[in-house]
C-alpha cells in the first residue's frame, strides 16, 4: 500500500473505527495477532461484484476540472477558492439508474496540490471511491484521472474531494441518479445545496484546521465539557448583519494553549438542544444556498400550485442546518437517496453529508427557504417566487423553523427498501472519542493514520449481516458516514449512509456486506475526520 502524508488525504470525515478481528462468532472489536488478508480495492472480488450491478449499457460522459476560481457569492462578496469549472456548487451531474458515469477529472490546482473525487453515497466499485491512498493514488497537479462506474441506485448524492480539508473549499457538486420508474408525482425539481463558507474570505480551511488543532487548553471563555449558552454569538464583536453572513470582528478572542495567538475561527457558545449541546467548532462568515449569500439569494421561480421536489444536500464542513420553507409544509420522501414512509413536517434537520428529498405544493407569493445554522444563530436563505410581492429580509426566521422538526431517527424505511429481518453475524463497537481540549478526535481511542491505513481495520466478510454500534463518548455530535454501503438505523429505521450520533448516545446500524473492498468510515465534520475520527472498514479475503 502506497503511503502519503496524512494532510494530503482528505478529510471529510474519513472514517471511523475500531477494529475488531473477525474471529468466528465474535462480537465487539479487537485485532487478531496475525495480520488479516484484505481484499484489494482493485482485486477480482471487486470486479466480480461490479458485474452483478444492473446496467443499462448507457454511458454518461463528463469532464471535471479542479482549479483556482474567483467565485461571486452575491451581494458583492467575492471569494478566491477552488472549484469545478469555475463555479460552486459545480454543475450538477444527472443520469438514470444503471447508467455508467465516465468522468474525466483534471487536476489544475496550484502548488503541486493533490486531490481526488469521492462520490458520496454511491455504492460503487471500490477502486472508484476516490480515497487516496486506500482506493487510488492521489491525483497530482497537472494530471488527469478517469472515474468510471455504474450508478445503479437512484437518489440524491453529491461529490467532493477526499484529501485533507479540501471539502471545505468550493470543490463539490450534486449528483442526481434518476429512477426510470419514478413512483413520485411532481411537476418540477429544485436541487438545494447548503454550505458554510470561509475559504478566501476570512481564511482557508487549512488555516481553520491549524487553529483548531491547538485545542483549548489554557483558553478562557469556552466551556469544554459543559453546554454552551444559546446566544449563538462570540461576545461583543461588533459584527455586521448576521443574516447577510456577517464578517464579525474576530480578533479580540482569547488565545489557546497560552500561545498568544488570537482565535480567529473557533466558535464560542454554539448550543443546540436538537444536537445535544455543542453544535459546532467553526465560525463561518457566510452560510450559502446554491452558492449565494442571503443578501443576494438564489431564486426559484414557478407558478402557484406547482408541486416541486426539493433535493436538499448539506455540503458543509461543520454545520447542521434546520431547513424550512416559510408558509409551507414539507413532505419528506427520501433521505440519503432511499425512500422513507412519507412524513409531513415543518422543518428538517440536515447534518453534514446528509441529503433529504421533500415535496412541497407552492402557494402564491414570495417565500423564504431558510437554512438555519443549527446552534449558530445565523442562516442561509434562498427565495421561492410564484407571484408578486417583495422579498423578505435576509434575517427572516419563518415560524416553521420552530414547528414540527424531523430528524432521521424519527423516520421509517419504506417497505420496499427495508432490510429483511436477520440476526447480525458480526457486531463492531465504534466508539467515538476525543474532545475540544486537545482536539484529539478518534475512533476507539485511536486516531486514524493515513500513512498506515490498514493497521487496525474494522473487518467484515462478504455475504454477512453486520451491526455497527456507534457509541458517542464525547460531548459533541458526529455525522458518521460509511463509504460504499447504505445501512439501516435499527430494525426498521431509514436506509442511510450518513447519520447523526448525539453526545453520550448510541446508534446501532445494520448493513449487508455486499460490496467488497476497503471503505472509509468517518465523521463527516471535515475537521473531526481529518483530526482522526476515521477508520477503515475492510473485507477479509
Amino acid at each position: 500500500m502506497n503511503s502519503i502524508n496524512r494532510r494530503s488525504v482528505l478529510l471529510a470525515g474519513l472514517g471511523a473505527a475500531g477494529a475488531g478481528a473477525l474471529a468466528a462468532c465474535s462480537t465487539g472489536s479487537g485485532n487478531s495477532s496475525a495480520e488479516p488478508d484484505l481484499i484489494n480495492p482493485r482485486g477480482p472480488q471487486v470486479a466480480a461484484a461490479d458485474k452483478q450491478r444492473r446496467s443499462t449499457g448507457k454511458v454518461h460522459e463528463a469532464t471535471l476540472t479542479a482549479a483556482l476560481a474567483m467565485l461571486d457569492l452575491g451581494g458583492g462578496v467575492m471569494a478566491k477558492s477552488w472549484a469545478f469549472s469555475g463555479r460552486a456548487p459545480g454543475r450538477e451531474l444527472r443520469l438514470s439508474a444503471g447508467d455508467t458515469l465516465v468522468a474525466e477529472f483534471s487536476n489544475q490546482l496550484p502548488n503541486k496540490t493533490t486531490t481526488s473525487i469521492h462520490w458520496h453515497g454511491i455504492a460503487l466499485r471500490a477502486d472508484m471511491d476516490g480515497v487516496p491512498p486506500v482506493t487510488q493514488a492521489a491525483v497530482r497537479a497537472g494530471t488527469n484521472f478517469t472515474y468510471r462506474f455504474v450508478a445503479d441506485t437512484p437518489g440524491t448524492y453529491f461529490f467532493h474531494p477526499h484529501v485533507g480539508v479540501q471539502l471545505d473549499r468550493g470543490l463539490y457538486a450534486p449528483l442526481i441518479v434518476e429512477d426510470p420508474r419514478e413512483p413520485l408525482s411532481y411537476d418540477d425539481e429544485w436541487v438545494v445545496v447548503l454550505d458554510d463558507w470561509v475559504d478566501g474570505v476570512t481564511g482557508t480551511p487549512d488555516e481553520v484546521f491549524a487553529e483548531l488543532k491547538q485545542g483549548m487548553s489554557g483558553m478562557t471563555g469556552r466551556a469544554v465539557q459543559s453546554p454552551r449558552s444559546s446566544s449563538g454569538d462570540m461576545g461583543d464583536m461588533g459584527g455586521m448583519d448576521m443574516g447577510g453572513g456577517s464578517m464579525d470582528g474576530m480578533s479580540a478572542l482569547p488565545s489557546a494553549s497560552g500561545s498568544g495567538m488570537p482565535m480567529k475561527f473557533m466558535l464560542m457558545h454554539s448550543d443546540s438542544a436538537l444536537l445535544g449541546g455543542d453544535a459546532g467548532d467553526v465560525k463561518y462568515p457566510y452560510h450559502l444556498i446554491n452558492g449565494r449569500v442571503p443578501a443576494d439569494p438564489d431564486v426559484y421561480t414557478a407558478k402557484p400550485g406547482t408541486r416541486v421536489r426539493l433535493r436538499i444536500v448539506n455540503a458543509g464542513g461543520d454545520t447542521a442546518y434546520r431547513v424550512a420553507l416559510g408558509g409551507h409544509k414539507m413532505t419528506i420522501t427520501h433521505t440519503d437517496g432511499f425512500p422513507v414512509r412519507h412524513q409531513q413536517v415543518d422543518a428538517v434537520l440536515v447534518g453534514m453529508g446528509e441529503r433529504y428529498d421533500v415535496l412541497v405544493t407552492l402557494a402564491d407569493g414570495v417565500f423564504p427557504l431558510v437554512a438555519l445554522a443549527e446552534g449558530k444563530n445565523v442562516s442561509g436563505m434562498a427565495l421561492v417566487r410564484t407571484g408578486s410581492g417583495s422579498a423578505p429580509k435576509s434575517t427572516v426566521r419563518p415560524a416553521e423553523l420552530n414547528g414540527i422538526i424531523m430528524t432521521a431517527s424519527q423516520l421509517k424505511a419504506a417497505d420496499d427498501v427495508r432490510l429483511p429481518a436477520k440476526k447480525a453475524d458480526r457486531v463492531h463497537r465504534i466508539e467515538l472519542t476525543g474532545d475540544m481540549a486537545a482536539y484529539d478526535w478518534a475512533i476507539n481511542g485511536e486516531r486514524f493514520d493515513m500513512n498506515d491505513p490498514t493497521a487496525n481495520p474494522v473487518l467484515v466478510e462478504e455475504g454477512r449481516r453486520v451491526r455497527l454500534d456507534f457509541v458517542n463518548d464525547t460531548t459533541m455530535w458526529h455525522p458518521m458516514h460509511l463509504h460504499g454501503h447504505t445501512y439501516q438505523l435499527g430494525t426498521d429505521g431509514p436506509r442511510k449512509d450518513t447519520t447523526i450520533v448525539l453526545p453520550k448516545k448510541t446508534v446501532s446500524v445494520y448493513f449487508d456486506a455486499d460490496n467488497p473492498g476497503q471503505w472509509m468510515l468517518h465523521c463527516h465534520n471535515a475537521y473531526h475526520g481529518e483530526a482522526g475520527m476515521t477508520a477503515l472498514l475492510a473485507y477479509q479475503a
